[in-house]
């Protein structure tokens, strides 16, 4: 018997903070795209995978040049924890996160509990005040979890500090 499971994770870019040098004033903004998985297959022996991204726009108001340093950080969503995200149908969980790069090895996330957040230094002068960053969100669900069909989700908050 084959289920098919539709699975998406929504990213919400819900704070940014900012903090540039006393001798500039600096204004960013941030877009993000959510992980849509599409279906999943528990019997499919391979992961599944898909991607999602950022956008962070920042404009320097006034003040010297600077290079201003943007953290991204994401929550650990519904599962409270890093190692081990998942998604809820119900009462039911899907496993899955989320990484820097297809390899899969670095977990995003906020620099707890063996996760890593993104960086970018944006250079920004009078000349040219805007300057923007972009990263993707590389998901991956492991394979073969035996879930009952269901349309899965989870909400990441995307934290932006510059």
């Amino acid at each position: 018997m084959s289920h098919r499971i539709a699975v998406a994770l929504v990213l919400i870019a819900a704070n940014i903070a900012g903090a540039a040098p006393a001798s500039a004033l600096v204004s960013c903004t941030a877009s993000t795209t959510g992980v849509a998985f599409g279906i999943y297959n528990p019997l499919n022996g391979a992961p599944t995978s898909s991607t999602g991204g950022i956008v962070v726009n920042c404009t320097l108001l006034s003040g010297a040049a600077v290079n201003d340093a943007v953290n991204v950080y994401l929550t650990a969503g519904s599962s409270g924890s890093f190692a081990a995200r998942s998604m809820t149908s119900g009462g039911a969980t899907l496993n899955y996160n989320i990484y820097f790069s297809p390899a899969y090895q670095q977990i995003w996330g906020n620099g707890t509990g063996g996760s890593y957040y993104g960086t970018a230094t944006l250079p920004m002068s009078p000349g040219a005040p805007n300057a923007t960053a972009t990263g993707t969100f590389y998901g991956q669900i492991p394979a073969m979890q035996d879930v009952v069909p269901g349309s899965y989700a989870d909400t990441i908050v995307v934290t932006v500090n510059y």
